[in-house]
């Protein structure tokens, strides 16, 4: 094939393998700190990914140097400064690019610290460097100084803050210089014509001492009251409305950049955006258009009227990118502009029209693009079509601004949908865990899914009481988010438990059922049997006498193998006499000739040569507990008693007992003390999984719920032994959705399912053995959760009649 390009190797010193990209790297997608790219110079961050056979990383290099750019923009005043920095005072953005990274001592290049700018001011602030997101007013230079840090896009994990810092005299040059150019214009007056101006002072001291004051608010950040000054003086009345456009923009600025800072939803994060830059911009309404996923149409993703009625508003038609639109022109011109739509001559507008109940409208569309300088959509602010400020310019101030604005507001908008899009992920990945883990086992499809949604009907009936002791149990945004992701989670660690455990339907039970070895033995002594009975008929021994042995030994072996096929199944109880006739059984002898180290695997044949080899033929037991049958627990599997998780585990010597005699007398249930263990352990390896996850403040409790729900209120349940109290709420609620969905579910090979009032029994001497929070069972009752689960996942065979008053 031919060569589109090939650069000839370079020879470099840079190795891949000690980035700390390439270490940090793990299996699900991540992002290193802002730092300095090694080839670039440029600012920016890796995202990176693990591959699945854990030999190659694939990583993405992120710029930042348009954020500098971007940066420059939001600088006030001349003397503004406005700088990105990380939790170490790195500079990761700033106006002048030069500066954000320097030369070190050993000749590379390394990130600015925020004190090495040449800016004494922000050198000064970065001495005593301290981010916490607060307003800020200081002197320096003697000139007082107002300002802001903002931490930057806090849920993405990066540690970042804006530092906006503007001179008061700068942003109050041209209020101070109309307020000089009164006082001088009052002086004159006053010299020239005193009983004039005695007259007239009253009118003008008090504007102008309202309008001091509100210097002095606009000084302090306090914009609470509105400006409300008139005056006969002209150049007062100019003075106040300059004032009043700089506090409302001021406030307006203020108050979005908190918005796009604190917003969690995408949806009204947008909505606020189109809603504030229609009020800066004096528009009667206004309409945010993104490009949709397919990248083919524009969408009106937000609709803004300035009645604020939101119901009653149309419907508006998507914009194929393909078609010949003004709106479509303008996003792609990147430069703010004025089209004029008449929804008489164009019906596809006749929506947009209506907004504003006119046929014909004016529009002025601001583009919106994001980091990558790409076009993501449009902002259009809507005018009566008789407004001719529009078109003679009166509103190009309120359009700077606005076009300004859009830069930073694309890109909030552009990061809250990147984390919106990764939520989704998160929990389509969390789900497709939880059905990974149902699908394992053809016996458990639904229980991963069903319990979170039974755990969330009982938390709904909690946070719902309005009684002791759940009166004051509630719920906030960022609990409900911990609980779902800890439901859906609370089994992950069955990754780790092999099928045939959990699926144990009978004693023998392994990979197969090992019933039919037993029954192969059994059938070897009836072919003796019938072997020995022609043997000794052929030495002439009696027919009859013959005859009625070998049918009495026919029916003892056929009584003996159903009774250990019984004892297999693990429905009754392996009470001491049944024990008693098992080992019996078990001494019976069969003959084996065949050597049974050969044709097996090299780990097996490892655990025969355990025990000498015997000579070939070999009397052995009927069923038997041999060495090979002993699997050895290895360090790996132990848990130490001072395990940093706090568990508290009795672990048994050998990892498995897969003796036969030892199963079968297992006394109730199909599971040994090695694999009931197994079976728990699953609880421990879901904490150990959940909490090796770097989980953001507010889910950091997940493990605890999703390994809390074996925990009982006496402190015997496991891997902690936990009581009472020191189980979360929320824990001892996913513990009760565990228990009653699997007493429910029909899909158990190793059980048949429970009847709802079996169940509901069941539960109740739980609540009375101190295994489950008495308190929660009543409220399942009470609020009905145990019906409306019922209904929704039960069988009607199984739906008999209830009556939970006497567990009230």
């Amino acid at each position: 094939r031919d060569v589109v390009h090939q650069d000839p190797p370079v020879a470099t010193v840079y190795d891949p393998r000690k980035r700390p990209w390439y270490q940090q790297a793990k299996a699900e997608p991540s992002a290193t700190s802002p730092y300095l790219f090694y080839f670039l110079g440029n600012v920016g961050t890796t995202a990176m990914l693990r591959t699945g056979d854990s030999r190659a990383v694939v990583a993405v290099d992120i710029s930042l140097a348009r954020l500098s750019d971007t940066i420059g923009r939001y600088r006030i005043t001349p003397s503004s400064e406005a700088v990105l920095v990380d939790g170490e005072g790195q500079v990761l953005a700033y106006h002048v690019k030069d500066q954000v990274r320097t030369l070190d001592t050993d000749g590379g290049m390394r990130l600015t610290h925020i004190t090495e700018l040449e800016s004494p001011l922000l050198a000064q602030f970065g001495r005593k460097l301290d981010l916490e997101p607060r307003r800020l007013q200081f002197t320096h230079d003697d000139r007082q100084w107002v300002g802001r840090i903002a931490e930057v896009a806090p849920r993405s994990g990066l540690d970042t803050s804006l530092v906006l810092l503007s001179p008061v005299d700068e942003l109050l040059a041209d209020a101070a210089a109309m307020r000089r150019t009164s006082v001088i214009s009052t002086l004159i007056i006053v010299v020239l014509s005193i009983p004039v101006v005695w007259w007239v002072a009253g009118r003008i001291s008090g504007p102008m001492r309202r309008l001091a004051g509100e210097v002095d608010s606009i000084r302090r950040f306090d914009f609470a009251q509105p400006l409300d000054t008139k005056s006969f003086i002209s150049e007062v009345d100019s003075l106040a409305d300059a004032m009043r456009m700089m506090k409302t923009t001021i406030n307006r600025f203020l108050a979005l950049t908190n918005s796009l800072a604190g917003e969690k939803a995408f949806d009204v994060l947008l909505r606020r955006i189109t809603d504030e830059t229609m009020r800066v911009a004096n528009a009667e309404a206004a309409v945010a258009y993104l490009i949709n996923d397919d990248e083919s149409h524009l969408c009106a993703e937000a609709v803004q009227t300035i009645s604020g009625e939101r119901d009653a508003l149309p419907v508006l038609p998507d914009i194929a990118l393909t078609d010949e639109n003004l709106r479509v022109q303008r996003m792609r011109d990147d430069q703010p502009g004025v089209v004029e739509l008449d929804g008489v001559a164009v019906p596809t507008l006749a929506a947009l029209c209506g907004l504003m109940a006119s046929e014909r409208v004016v529009a002025i569309t601001v583009p919106l693009r994001n980091r990558q300088d790409e076009a993501v959509g449009v902002l259009c602010m809507l005018y009566p079509g008789d407004d001719a400020s529009v078109q003679n310019g009166e509103r190009d101030a309120q359009i700077a601004f606005v076009d300004a604005l859009s830069g930073f507001a694309a890109v909030s908008i552009e990061g809250r949908h990147l984390l919106e899009m990764q939520e989704a992920l998160l929990d389509a990945f969390i789900k497709l865990i939880a059905g990974a883990i149902d699908a394992k086992s053809p016996y458990t499809g639904g229980h991963c899914q069903r319990v979170p949604d039974l755990t969330r009907m009982l938390a709904e009936a909690a946070c719902a009481a309005d009684t002791p002791p759940f009166e004051d149990f509630d719920l906030n945004e960022d609990d409900w988010d911990a609980l779902h992701i800890a439901s859906w989670l609370h089994d992950c660690g069955k990754v780790t438990t092999p099928e045939y455990v959990v699926d144990k339907a009978t004693k023998l039970e392994t990979i197969y059922d090992r019933i039919h070895e037993v029954r192969m033995r059994f059938e070897v002594l009836k072919r003796d049997a019938e072997i020995r009975y022609w043997q000794d008929l052929t030495k002439g021994g009696e027919q009859d006498v013959l005859k009625s042995r070998l049918d009495a030994e026919m029916v003892q072996l056929d009584e003996d193998f159903a009774f250990v096929a019984a004892c297999n199944e693990g429905g009754e109880f392996m009470d001491p006499a049944r024990l008693d006739r098992l080992r019996e059984i078990a001494k019976k002898t069969w003959l084996r000739t065949l050597d049974d180290r050969i044709g097996v695997s090299w780990e097996e044949r490892q655990r025969k040569a355990r025990a000498p080899s015997a000579e070939l033929p070999v009397l052995e037991r009927l069923i038997d507990d041999k060495q090979e049958h002993l699997i050895e627990r290895s360090e790996a599997d132990r848990m130490p008693a001072d395990n940093p998780w706090g568990f508290r585990l009795e672990v048994p010597q050998y990892l498995y007992n897969r003796g036969e005699l030892y199963n079968l007398a297992v006394a109730r249930g199909t599971l040994s003390d090695e694999e009931r263990y197994k079976i728990n352990d699953h609880v421990v390896q879901s904490i150990i999984m959940l909490d090796k996850l770097p989980y953001p403040k507010h889910l950091r409790n997940v493990p605890e719920i999703a390994g809390g729900h074996h925990e009982t209120m006496d402190g015997r349940g496991y891997p902690k032994r936990l009581k009472g109290d020191q189980v979360s709420v929320t824990a001892r609620i996913m513990a009760i959705a565990d228990i009653f969905e699997a007493l429910t579910a029909s899909d158990r090979p190793y059980k048949k399912a429970k009847t709802l009032s079996e169940s509901l029994r069941i539960l109740n001497n739980m609540a009375n053995d101190g295994h489950i929070d008495p308190d929660l069972f009543r409220l399942f009752l009470r609020s009905g959760v145990w019906k409306a689960y019922a209904e929704k996942y039960l069988t009607p065979e199984q739906m008999d009649g209830v009556d939970i008053r006497p567990y009230l």
